[in-house]
């Protein structure tokens, strides 16, 4: 869902450019396309997009300038990957670009409240609670890139 709103949102920035990518850290349901409630949400809210899952690979530090974790655990197996500093400074929680999160900090106390929940086998009230908090961050994120 966030990469369907972040690329629809981006769509009209000329500089910068930005071009959305999605992966997961693990080869979890990679090559399928994404659930029925996902893309029924983002249907349903305006955003076309077609997703086939893929893992993340560690050339991916050295081809995105930003690497967007949607939970904490995301981001531990993220830094685990990177081979330096400068990889590790690519990496953010998507939810910190919410204007309402922007302030915790991911190692801090509040750290878990930047996760993005994961809706997966879940009803679709919750697709469309994730799609509230994703549309969010991806608004604040639209703001920070435009400043």
């Amino acid at each position: 869902m966030a990469t369907a709103v972040l690329t629809q949102l981006s769509a009209d920035l000329k500089k910068p450019k930005v071009l959305v990518d999605s992966s997961g850290t693990g080869p979890w349901h990679v090559g399928e396309d994404a659930t029925k409630f996902s893309s029924q949400v983002w249907q349903e809210a305006g955003y076309k997009y077609q997703h086939t899952a893929k893992q993340f690979k560690v050339d991916y530090f050295q081809k995105h300038d930003l690497i967007l974790a949607m939970d904490l655990k995301n981001r531990a197996e993220l830094f685990k990957l990177a081979k330096n500093d400068e990889e590790q400074s690519k990496i953010f929680m998507f939810t910190s670009f919410d204007p309402k999160k922007s302030q915790i900090d991911p190692d801090g106390p509040e750290g878990e409240s930047l996760t993005v929940s994961d809706p997966y086998g879940k009803e679709l009230v919750e697709y469309q609670k994730v799609l509230k908090v994703v549309e969010q961050a991806a608004a604040g994120f639209i703001e920070w890139v435009r400043s």
